[in-house]
């Protein structure tokens, strides 16, 4: 065995030596025909190139497809990015979508309270709806003015439309409103453009009861509702509504004012109607109020 082993490292040695020798002079060859400048050895290179290197293009394809590998990875974590924070950029969109549509409602409705045509005379002061305590038996709401503000029981509130109520419970910094809807409010109306008077009475439904009307033949559906002021609770002239007739032919009140959306409301200062209490003296022109003033002398 010892023979053997030695014989085949005597073949070895020489065997390696040679390959070694082999390796050598091709490196030596392929370096001379690399720089040598020669026509023909630049056409013998050009070949060589467009043999060989062609054929390698299964040998590059992995290390092709792992740097596209790699480059579509990086683009899909900045598209994750960049969607995530569309994600969030989206979110306060909507966010600042519904802030911006709360505004807008609350300026229509500022602007519809600018809009309503009111006696100089009048001054008011306007309060934000806090609750609705509307229920099947009351129907109210609170605002958030008070005594404080110079609120007193009995004056009219109004809608952006026409009249909501009247102040029935007064604190320090809110106040109630009934409503014309509420079964324990009465308030007396003319009926333009006939002038019959008459008493809309609330009943806990949408659109109140028209009692006590004096001709109610002169009464038409569409004939436009007003306060009368009698009583000297609420100024006359507030808009209230439209008459209307039921299916079982009562006449009943489509109120002007939104109920659906109260968000502000107009408390109107009203100090009611002065009283008459002695004949009033009758105005003449200044030349037949002198004539006047002289003809007791003469005689």
């Amino acid at each position: 065995m010892a023979r053997d082993r030695t014989t085949s490292e005597d073949y070895a040695r020489p065997l390696k030596r040679l390959l070694l020798a082999v390796l050598v002079l091709c490196l030596i060859a392929v370096f001379l025909v690399w720089r040598i400048d020669s026509p023909r050895v630049e056409r013998f290179r050009a070949q060589v190139v467009d043999t060989v290197v062609p054929s390698f293009d299964w040998a590059m394809a992995p290390v092709t497809a792992t740097v596209n590998l790699a480059r579509d990875f990086r683009s899909y974590q900045r598209i994750h990015q960049q969607n995530r924070e569309l994600r969030r950029e989206l979110q306060q969109m909507r966010a600042w979508k519904e802030a911006a549509l709360q505004l807008e409602q609350e300026n229509a409705r500022l602007r519809d309270l600018n809009n309503l045509a009111l006696d100089p005379q009048l001054t008011h002061v306007t309060g934000v709806v806090m609750a609705d305590s509307g229920s099947p038996f009351r129907q109210s709401v609170l605002l958030n003015v008070g005594t404080r503000d110079g609120i007193v029981d009995g004056w009219a509130a109004m809608d952006g439309l026409g009249l909501v109520g009247r102040i029935s419970g007064v604190g320090a910094t809110v106040s109630r409103v009934i409503l014309l809807t509420d079964s324990s409010s009465r308030i007396p109306a003319v009926i333009q453009p006939s002038g019959q008077r008459a008493m809309v009475v609330g009943d806990n439904s949408a659109a109140p009861l028209l009692d006590f009307v004096e001709n109610a033949d002169a009464v038409r559906p569409g004939d436009r509702l007003v306060s009368s002021g009698d009583g000297g609770v609420f100024p006359p002239g507030l808009l209230i509504g439209q008459v209307a007739e039921d299916p079982q032919g009562r006449l009943r009140v489509r109120l002007a004012a939104d109920y659906t959306r109260l968000e502000f409301l107009r408390v109107l200062r009203h100090d009611g109607t002065p009283a008459v209490e002695g004949p009033g003296a009758l105005i003449l022109p200044p030349d037949l109020a002198g004539a006047r003033a002289e003809a007791p002398g003469d005689g």
